[in-house]
């Protein structure tokens, strides 16, 4: 696949989305593994489908994850529910390649998708959403400065048990200070 490094941090680069990506992008998201984590379990994704929706994503601003030093191709992130006039959106990210969860590339990409949504989208706020199960995302996006700002309590079921939806914001003077230290 070709990838272009719109955005460049320390482990991997943020690329527009290749539609032709589309049958890794299946794969991955019929993993009960991967999808579990990203409250997407429940549904059926085909070749087609997935196709049609990264089109759409492709339009927007949602880029694909790409290890620097090999161009594979790691997963995708982007901005969702944009408002310009307020200047706020929401984030979202998910690392498919399991060979690369736990080594960072998560904190990574989210930190250059947010340094852009600050200074190119001029953004004041952005806001992520994350499942109450989901420790390792909630450890990564607090070392991106997020802070938790609200729960809606027992808002899923999974695994037979009941979780809450965690809300977590960052301001963008939060954000300037955490990358100047």
């Amino acid at each position: 696949m070709r990838y272009f490094k719109k955005l460049v941090g320390e482990k991997c680069y943020l690329s527009p989305i290749n539609i032709d990506d589309h049958e890794q992008y299946t794969e991955w998201l019929n993993d009960l593994e991967i999808t579990s984590n990203l409250g997407a379990s429940r549904g059926v994704i085909a070749l087609n489908t997935e196709r049609e929706y990264l089109e759409k994503l492709s339009r927007e601003h949602n880029y694909a994850i790409i290890d620097k030093e090999t161009d594979t191709l790691i997963g995708n992130c982007g901005f969702h529910k944009i408002d310009t006039i307020s200047r706020n959106a929401e984030i979202g990210i998910f690392i498919g390649n399991k060979d690369f969860w736990d080594r960072g590339y998560g904190t990574d990409a989210m930190k250059q998708l947010m340094k852009y949504g600050f200074d190119h989208l001029n953004f004041r706020n952005i806001m992520l959403k994350v499942f109450s199960f989901n420790e390792r995302a909630m450890a990564s996006y607090r070392k991106c400065g997020f802070k938790e700002i609200g729960r809606r309590r027992n808002s899923i079921l999974m695994y037979g048990k009941e979780y809450d939806d965690v809300m977590m914001d960052i301001l963008d003077d939060e954000f300037r200070k955490l990358i100047n230290n």
